[in-house]
């Protein structure tokens, strides 16, 4: 069930009206908010519910194995089991076909290839977020950050649809607390939830889904069929298509929250405003970056063991971040590239620290030249993501010096525009929104109301023909 569709907006206004009125009643409230989400889920696949309820049964079993183990050795047996699983769980459904036609490849560079099995397995929507909610739960037990949670609140965390199917990545730490007592309306900040869904829309369907059927479709299925100037803007164009599906899916995830009476974590921040790639990944995907960082970065040993363990411990956290967004040696190497960009980062500043040298301050030239570059390989990069293959990212980067002075009638200055427009929300200051945000909320209700109308009314009048699948879908 899409966001952007008739369908979602009258599950969604039934699950709004009848959330609050059994609000008061909240163990049926929790009861309601869970059997809703099942619905959210399965609308697409039932089969798939079955997942979350035995991912949900499987961690509370070992989450409450672990919060109850009386020893060290015990406590550390049930969270290993807890990963063990939900690990297996993620790679049969995602990696496996990856896995077996890597091995077989492999082998047959040898001469020792063979058929082995490759089986067709259906992914489904939003196991790798389930799978990092349900780590994070458990292994924040074990730190005794938090303690297992009643079985009802647990499986709403699981499951709850807002952020079901791409996000945000919600730790149980953020949400559990919430489900403690009942929500209070009068504390819902309805004028931001308006604001972030319609946002959301406009990011989607006027931009993503406008610059993909325009433009970045077309050149990395057939780059040779366009011109270096159309090859280039189609590049650019996949890099605020990204931005947009993913921000736009997540503004909507946290204005819904919102509307139900729960915060969410920010995910995204102005991410082509980066003065590094490392300050990218503060920016980009906050909730995936901390994740990395808290369960595996750290653990790994992070940057206490050295500048050579460091280095090691950055690449293995983007490589493996890079794998967790699609089973292909091109998502490896798109994290592989932010990886060893990093670790040149991370090279220079310990180098400066050595030498006695303070943190560099930039000119506003510096910034703007930083934020250039920074973008610009963070650009090149989004290639190998986007791409099927190696040789088809190798295609749209040779079409981007090979056809020069070609005609581009696919450059327009809608597309134009809208590469600008994605690229200079980015630079909008904070304040400038918060007072629109202000504004918006000081109308009468009815208007508030009306102002929305018109803006849906705008976006399904501007947008293309029904809302393509979000990307972040598949990953």
């Amino acid at each position: 069930m899409l966001f952007p569709t008739i369908t979602f907006a009258l599950f969604f206004v039934a699950v709004f009206v009848l959330s609050w009125l059994l609000m008061p009643a909240f163990k049926l409230w929790k009861l309601f908010m869970i059997a809703a989400s099942y619905v959210f889920y399965g609308f697409s696949s039932w089969r798939f519910c079955l997942l979350i309820l035995a991912s949900t049964v499987v961690n509370q079993v070992c989450a409450v194995g672990v919060g109850g183990g009386r020893t060290h050795g015990a406590r550390k047996a049930w969270l290993v089991a807890a990963i063990v699983a939900d690990l297996g769980i993620l790679g049969w459904f995602k990696y496996y076909g990856f896995f077996v036609s890597s091995l077989d490849n492999l082998l047959g560079t040898f001469g020792l290839g063979s058929a082995l099995p490759l089986l067709d397995i259906v992914l489904p929507v939003g196991i790798s977020f389930l799978t990092f909610r349900a780590i994070s739960y458990v292994v924040d037990i074990y730190r005794g950050k938090i303690v297992p949670g009643p079985h009802a609140d647990v499986a709403l965390y699981f499951a709850f649809f807002p952020y079901m199917m791409s996000g945000p990545i919600v730790r149980a730490a953020d949400l559990l607390p919430q489900l403690a007592s009942p929500r209070d309306p009068r504390g819902v900040d309805s004028s931001r939830a308006f604001w972030l869904i319609f946002a959301g829309l406009v990011k989607k369907m006027l931009i993503a889904d406008y610059l993909a059927a325009h433009l970045v479709n077309g050149v990395f299925a057939a780059p040779r069929g366009y011109s270096s100037l159309e090859a280039l803007l189609g590049v650019y164009a996949y890099s605020v298509q990204i931005y947009c599906d993913f921000s736009g899916y997540t503004d909507m995830a946290i204005g819904l929250g919102l509307l139900l009476g729960f915060r969410f974590p920010e995910n995204f921040r102005s991410p082509y405003a980066a003065i590094s790639v490392q300050d990218f990944w503060r920016r980009w995907h906050m909730t995936l970056s901390s994740w990395l960082r808290d369960y595996l970065y750290i653990p790994l040993g992070g940057n206490r063991k050295g500048q050579a363990r460091t280095s090691v411990n950055i690449l293995v956290t983007m490589l493996l971040g890079g794998l967790w967004h699609g089973a292909a040696w091109t998502f490896v190497a798109w994290g592989g590239l932010h990886g060893a960009a990093q670790v040149g980062e991370h090279w220079f500043r310990d180098r400066r620290r050595r030498a006695g040298l303070p943190e560099p301050q930039y000119s506003p030239g510096g910034r703007i030249l930083r934020r250039f570059l920074v973008f610009h390989f963070v650009t090149f990069a989004w290639i190998f993501f986007r791409a099927d293959s190696f040789g088809a990212a190798a295609r749209v980067i040779a079409r981007l010096f090979t056809a020069w002075g070609a005609p581009s009638p696919n450059v327009t200055l809608g597309v134009a525009g809208l590469i600008i427009a994605g690229i200079a929300i980015q630079y909008v200051p904070t304040r400038f929104t918060d007072a629109v945000q202000l504004g918006f909320s000081k109308l009468a209700l009815p208007l508030q109301g009306v102002a929305c109308a018109l803006g849906l009314f705008l976006v399904n009048a501007l947008g293309p023909q029904g809302p393509a699948l979000f990307l972040y879908f598949k990953f």
